[in-house]
């Protein structure tokens, strides 16, 4: 039987700084002159500085204020490649603007009032795990660093809905929530010791058992955000509802664009009592893709459902002729061995052949975070690049999605490889999740990466697939927005005049103007 305590392998907490993430492996490598010869790569423009007398209003309002370059330039660093790239370069991408540090909700509402007379941009920031420069401060301005907003605020033991405070780390929330009422969100992203509760909410983010569990803006029942002017709303509540549009999933994914998030009530479950693996194998990436749809259209939800093509089956179960399905779910005993009963007959019609599914899954949580990797022994040099791209589209198009995106990516000059699995499904459609990687001279990562994303996310648009599933926008993805929500990016600026009409939270994001 697979634990819970299997599950949690990997997420130490005592490898991070609260608030300061670590340097990925290749950028650490970078040599100071490869490094100088990449200057220009700052991200920030049209700067707004914050004067000496706002400083100490903004003092007397929060916890702390930094000012120093080099507090900005940590308080600001994210997991994003191309921040990495800047600031290896020599030219950090946001030096310029203030940290604000608040615990409480008035604090927020303080400063976004002190924010909103004085037309100060406002970009709000926590765990900074995202991986699309969401949180960069594109115009410097206040830094707001919600992090001492940590509080948990109770739990409806009957209605199994929990409050916690947007600035506490996903392991301690769920660290908590198990421990003192046996509950579970079912909640696990790849970045779950340095993400906060907010950050989940405010990126629509997804977990690793989301087939079972679903994504966060399955799980939020109710939100408390804070707007532009300082106004604090409370939007949900309700199970269901036939009042309107839903306003809170107006905030969920918003990247704080529209409002700061200050508290959460998020839907739980009961700890599971039982788990099980099993495993097949393909001869095809579409064979397996076809499995999965099958296995999903049956009525099996399996917590884990990921299938993974050749070359990351190779690096991650040393099995490189083969495309790997890891089908691993936990609950109730009937619930999970009725679930792959199901999986089990449907990958046998497709012809996929059975493999040891406890060996590949505890080989899994070893190795599911080796996506970066183009083959076992691969050393990076000074001018590899490392990213990943979720999409997700529906099952007609992902076949020839994966096959395309694929090429795209080889027939960029410098590119290593490109790689996808399949790591959250749905009845009509999956999410597909591509490794991208490249060694070049290390002056021209930069102009790599673009390359990369350009060429893979033309095959998503021709093929009319959403450009991300679970990690957001952010500044990374904006140059596609306008061509992938058609007239409906109208709708989304009307959105955003309407709620900050001085555009002053986190300008530039979700592909809005500056």
């Amino acid at each position: 039987m697979i634990s819970r305590e299997a599950i949690v392998r990997g997420y130490n907490r005592g490898n991070y700084t609260v608030g300061a993430p670590t340097v990925p492996h290749w950028v650490a490598r970078l040599s100071p002159d490869a490094a100088a010869s990449e200057a220009g790569a700052g991200l920030q423009t049209d700067v707004v500085s914050v004067s000496a007398e706002t400083v100490e209003r903004l003092g007397e309002t929060s916890d702390e204020v930094l000012v120093a370059r080099d507090d900005v330039i940590a308080a600001t660093r994210d997991w994003w490649a191309r921040t990495m790239i800047a600031e290896t370069a020599g030219d950090p991408g946001t030096p310029e603007g203030v940290i604000v540090r608040v615990s409480t909700v008035e604090q927020v509402q303080g400063v976004l009032r002190i924010a909103s007379a004085e037309g100060i941009p406002v970009t709000v920031s926590a765990g900074r795990s995202n991986v699309t420069g969401a949180a960069l401060p594109l115009r410097g301005g206040i830094v707001l660093d919600v992090c001492g907003l940590d509080r948990f605020l109770g739990f409806d033991e009957t209605s199994q809905i929990v409050e916690v405070e947007a600035g506490m780390f996903g392991d301690l929330f769920e660290k908590r929530i198990q421990e003192d009422h046996g509950m579970t969100t079912g909640h696990w992203p790849s970045s779950f010791a340095i993400s906060t509760v907010g950050g989940w909410v405010a990126c629509r983010g997804a977990g690793q058992l989301s087939t079972r569990y679903g994504k966060i803006e399955d799980m939020v029942f109710g939100l408390d955000v804070v707007l532009a002017d300082g106004t604090l709303i409370t939007v949900g509540d309700a199970g269901r509802a036939a009042v309107g549009p839903d306003l809170m999933q107006l905030f969920v994914g918003s990247e704080g664009t529209l409002g700061v998030i200050v508290r959460v009530r998020l839907k739980l479950h009961r700890l599971p009592v039982y788990a099980r693996a099993v495993a097949y194998g393909f001869g095809s990436f579409a064979e397996g893709l076809d499995a999965c749809r099958r296995i999903l259209q049956a009525g099996a939800t399996p917590a884990a459902l990921r299938l993974y093509d050749e070359l990351e089956s190779g690096v991650q179960f040393g099995l490189p002729e083969t495309n790997v399905l890891l089908i691993a779910d936990e609950g109730p005993t009937g619930l999970v061995d009725a679930g792959l009963d199901i999986a089990r007959e449907e990958c046998e019609r497709v012809g996929g052949a059975p493999l040891d599914g406890e060996a590949i899954f505890e080989r899994w949580l070893d190795t599911r975070y080796l996506t970066g990797k183009s083959s076992e022994g691969f050393t990076p040099g000074p001018g590899f690049v490392s990213d990943t791209l979720e999409m997700i589209g529906r099952w007609r198009d992902l076949p020839a999605i994966y096959d395309e995106v694929v090429a795209a990516l080889s027939s960029v000059p410098g590119t290593l490889a490109g790689s996808a699995h399949q790591s959250h499904a749905y009845v009509d459609s999956a999410c597909l999740y591509f490794s991208l990687r490249g060694d070049v001279d290390p002056a021209r990562r930069a102009d790599w990466y673009r390359q990369a994303w350009d060429a893979a996310n033309a095959v998503l648009l021709r093929h009319d697939a959403t450009l991300s599933h679970h990690h957001g926008v952010g500044l990374l993805r904006g140059p596609y927005m306008h061509e992938s929500l058609g007239a409906g990016y109208a709708v989304l600026e009307q959105v955003k005049k309407s709620l900050d009409p001085q555009n002053i939270l986190n300008p530039g994001k979700l592909g809005l103007p500056l």
